[in-house]
């Protein structure tokens, strides 16, 4: 099958097989594989790589550190370009239970959506790759391009050794591109392209005083208070303004390219009905800047959580020992969560050289040029496949791993998701709209197949 072939009997195959494919989901989905404390772990692994070798695939997991991470490979036609296919196969806890309208390992269909831990973030949307190849291979007898099938065990504990495992094994993960299809559409519900994501940089600040928490009236005055310590702090690093006041923290930070801007700018907005939605009257500072940008562009400083003292019901005069802030910097293209730590620690020295700053965990930015040799092919697959353009995100406001993917193996890495809008993945009643899945199985093999017939 090339790119002028018609799809018709490819996608007329996935019609006739949707209620088969829909089966074979909900079996999958009831396979616990909860990686923040490894239930079932070692069983869907497993069924991953039987599922890939039924293919024809060369599949096994490979050991890590943590769980493993299933990769299969075929090899394409000579000259036909090489596509990673990632995905993740653990899940998020499933708490609080009482929540759920149906168990969430019980997969139920209610109105067109398959309601079950998982579903949407990621099996159905990494089986619905699977199901493309097996309905390539069905069809054609082969695939348009050769293919590695990269499936993690901890992206959902923050992908803690994905990095080195890429790096171990990157002589077996040369790609030409990564796709990925996890996460939700468009908020319009329209399908898209997401050319990168922002990083993450997590850590603690620490603050103390007496050894043991004192009574107010007896104490106040005389020993420094470590919450007013912290909200001191607090107030040097962000202004009202919106302004971060850490120094060097916007010096690595890219403007929007012209086609960035032009993305940007397509990307269907209604401010008041997204406020609203959550109980808000306005967007933070600053004012004046683009609602897409600050989630594409712009690196963010938030506070997650400040703790300390007493917070019971009533009063409690005590002037507390100990506090804790929590917080999390959103990094942006080109900055790096190794520097921005060090200027953080920087400024804590400065300002209040007694509070403790803990490093949590952090995950890089990654971007990928819209300008991309694979960006039409892409395009045209998703027209092919739902009939509709597809929207350009310059780049995901939240994090993925891609940065294991653009830094460590120096290729362009795409996300192209199949979840509705409303997926609730994390929460409770977490669902998949089956038609969605069902699109995503012909886009996934649209996209190959327009992949495989670039000029070699």
């Amino acid at each position: 099958m090339t790119d002028t072939t018609n799809m018709n009997a490819l996608f007329a195959h996935v019609d006739r097989n949707q209620d088969a494919f829909i089966a074979r989901l909900i079996d999958y989905v009831r396979r616990p594989s909860i990686s923040a404390h490894g239930t079932g772990i070692a069983e869907v692994a497993a069924f991953l790589v039987e599922t890939l070798s039924g293919l024809g695939l060369e599949a096994r997991a490979v050991p890590t550190a943590g769980w493993p991470v299933v990769v299969g490979r075929y090899a394409g036609p000579p000259g036909a370009p090489t596509v990673m296919l990632y995905g993740h196969y653990d899940v998020q806890p499933p708490d609080p239970l009482e929540a759920w309208i149906s168990p969430p390992f019980e997969p139920t269909i209610r109105n067109g959506r398959l309601y079950a831990r998982g579903v949407g973030d990621n099996k159905g949307q990494h089986f619905a790759q699977i199901l493309a190849l097996e309905s390539l291979l069905a069809v054609t007898g082969r695939l348009p391009c050769s293919v590695i099938v990269v499936l993690e065990g901890e992206e959902e504990i923050g992908s803690p050794r994905m990095a080195d495992f890429v790096r171990e094994h990157r002589d077996e993960l040369k790609a030409d591109l990564v796709i990925t299809s996890d996460g939700p559409v468009h908020e319009s519900g329209r399908s898209c392209i997401m050319f990168g994501v922002r990083g993450v940089l997590s850590f603690e600040l620490r603050a103390r005083g007496a050894n043991r928490d004192l009574h107010s009236g007896n104490f106040g005055g005389v020993a420094p208070n470590p919450i007013w310590t912290l909200v001191h702090l607090l107030s040097t690093m962000k202004d009202a303004e919106g302004k971060v006041l850490i120094d060097g923290f916007y010096d690595s930070v890219l403007p929007p390219t012209p086609l960035e801007r032009q993305a940007l700018d397509a990307l269907p907005l209604d401010v008041a009905g997204a406020l609203g939605g959550l109980g808000l009257t306005r967007l933070d500072a600053p004012a004046g800047r683009g609602y897409y940008e600050r989630l594409s562009n712009w690196p963010t400083f938030t506070i997650n959580g400040l703790h300390g003292g007493y917070g019971g019901p009533g009063s409690k005069t005590v002037l507390p020992s100990t506090a804790i802030a929590k917080c999390d910097i959103r990094l942006v293209e080109a900055m790096r969560a190794a520097d921005i730590f060090e200027r953080v620690k920087a400024h804590v020295a400065r300002h209040a050289p007694e509070v403790e700053v803990v490093f949590q965990g952090s995950m890089e930015p990654s971007k990928t040029p819209i300008e991309s040799i694979y960006t039409e092919p892409l395009r045209r697959g998703i027209v092919d496949a739902q009939g509709a353009e597809p929207l350009f995100v310059p780049a995901l406001g939240g994090s993925l791993p891609d940065y294991v993917f653009t830094k460590i193996l120096g290729i362009p890495a795409f996300t192209v998701p199949y979840a509705n809008a409303d997926e609730a993945n994390h929460a409770p009643n977490e669902n998949l709209e089956l038609w969605r899945f069902i699109a995503g199985i012909k886009t996934g093999a649209a996209m190959l197949t327009r992949l495989g017939a670039l000029p070699a």
